[in-house]
């Protein structure tokens, strides 16, 4: 490697005007909670809040299938997006509210998709009386299995 390349130190930093303009980036300041999309719509829509719903480019993603796995998906997508919320309003007691009642559904489905298909992760396993990390249905062939 040469030392003395005249273009070192600026690697990947490109080319701009002298003095070059700077941009300000502005992100509106979210309302509230109310409404909210249902957990699968959620997931499908890629956010929980109507009022942040803008598709690229008006394409909006097809309903998915109703198996343990999208519910399972569905629901940490809630959670995940009420806790973003809850990062700026954190004295929204009803976002709070139902962020508790999220976090008690996702348990349950965790639980529910782990005694219908197996388990999803390693601690999973905890209490089991045999090893059953191999054992299908994967969660991509629960539908398939459960028609067929």
């Amino acid at each position: 490697m040469e030392a003395n390349r005249p273009d070192e130190g600026r690697y990947r930093l490109g080319n701009l005007p002298n003095p070059a303009p700077l941009a300000a980036a502005y992100v509106p300041m979210q309302d509230s909670t109310e409404p909210s999309y249902a957990t699968n719509e959620a997931l499908s829509r890629g956010t929980l809040f109507p009022g942040l719903d803008l598709p690229f480019m008006n394409i909006v993603n097809p309903d998915l299938d109703e198996t343990p796995m999208t519910e399972m998906m569905a629901i940490d997508f809630v959670v995940d997006e009420l806790e973003l919320y809850l990062d700026t309003h954190a004295g929204d007691r009803e976002a709070f509210a139902m962020y508790q009642t999220m976090l008690a559904m996702q348990k349950e489905a965790r639980e529910r998709y782990v005694s219908m298909c197996g388990p999803i992760q390693q601690k999973d396993q905890l209490g089991m009386d045999r090893y059953v990390w191999l054992n299908g249905p994967w969660p991509w062939e629960f539908s398939k299995n459960r028609e067929g």
